[in-house]
């Protein structure tokens, strides 16, 4: 349709409800592909086949910090867990070695993804760990709930980037 009318035309008009804001990117993400090899100088993960890997380097690799070292190096988490409860106080030790359990075995296969700091509140009513990937978050927080109940929530906050996760038994 052409002419004065064309803007009247409400069934050829296209649709505005479909327009989705930008998801935020990961800052550490990087933007292209690094060269490979590439060795990362703090924890030895390799750039290998366009992913961090475990295992040797090559003696001509180049050096780059990984996404996960960044992080850690710039005190920046991708995910923080809250653990709250009576149960998390009678059974501190038990879940804790549930969630380095937890970290080790998917640190093994995903370099990436590791526990940065973990952190007690002064009156010790709960603990905040924090993480290199929101994987391992969200897998350490099912885990729990698995194996001992208790509630398991989480969000992805788009504001800052951070997923915010929390167990309380």
């Amino acid at each position: 349709m052409t002419g004065p009318d064309e803007n009247k035309d409400f069934i050829h008009q296209p649709r505005r409800d479909r327009m989705y804001e930008e998801h935020q990117q990961d800052p550490y993400r990087s933007r292209g592909k690094l060269p490979e090899p590439t060795v990362c100088g703090d924890c030895a993960a390799v750039y290998l086949q366009g992913r961090w890997q475990w295992g040797d380097a090559p003696a001509a690799a180049h050096e780059h910090r990984c996404p996960a070292c960044s992080r850690i190096h710039d005190k920046v988490p991708a995910g923080l867990l809250t653990l709250r409860g009576a149960f998390m106080l009678a059974h501190r030790d038990e879940i804790m070695a549930l969630i380095h359990h937890t970290e080790a075995r998917e640190k093994s296969e995903h370099p990436l993804e590791r526990i940065m700091l973990v952190e007690e509140s002064a009156d010790g009513a709960s603990v905040v760990v924090s993480y290199t990937g929101v994987h391992l978050t969200k897998s350490t927080g099912t885990a729990l709930q698995r194996a001992y109940g208790g509630a398991f929530d989480f969000q992805y906050v788009d504001s800052d980037g951070v997923m915010s996760a929390s167990w309380e038994r």
